[in-house]
């Protein structure tokens, strides 16, 4: 269910490979969640770098909206990026499997489409 590829590179350059991959994808970063410093901002001790990916395919969004609403929930999809041992670690729950828990139907071969994409910016970036 979680797909993830450990980088010996460091987490900026890991970052900045994964920025220019979601482009090339056709995709965007809608917003980038650093949990170690909300954490921290919340007077909660953390100490592992840790960031966030909301990203998206604005025509692939839009298509499975209009199949289905209730598909926002599960939207954008999000790929995350931690530090860990000597390099970092890229990892996404897989779009397949995230659509198939919530049982909606109706936008399972775009999930698939979406899922592929998504992997290739994570093996790109790593």
């Amino acid at each position: 269910m979680i797909y993830c590829k450990h980088s010996s590179l460091s987490l900026d350059e890991v970052e900045a490979r994964l920025r220019e991959a979601v482009v090339r994808h056709k995709f965007g970063i809608l917003h980038v969640h650093d949990l170690q410093q909300t954490l921290q901002a919340k007077k909660v001790a953390f100490g592992i770098p840790c960031k966030v990916f909301d990203v998206c395919n604005p025509q692939a969004a839009s298509t499975a909206l209009t199949v289905e609403m209730k598909i926002s929930t599960v939207l954008p999809c999000r790929i995350s990026l931690y530090a860990e041992g000597e390099g970092c670690t890229i990892a996404t729950i897989k779009p397949t499997d995230l659509l198939r828990a919530t049982e909606l139907a109706g936008v399972n071969q775009l999930a698939a489409v979406i899922e592929k994409e998504i992997l290739a910016m994570i093996n790109e970036a790593a």
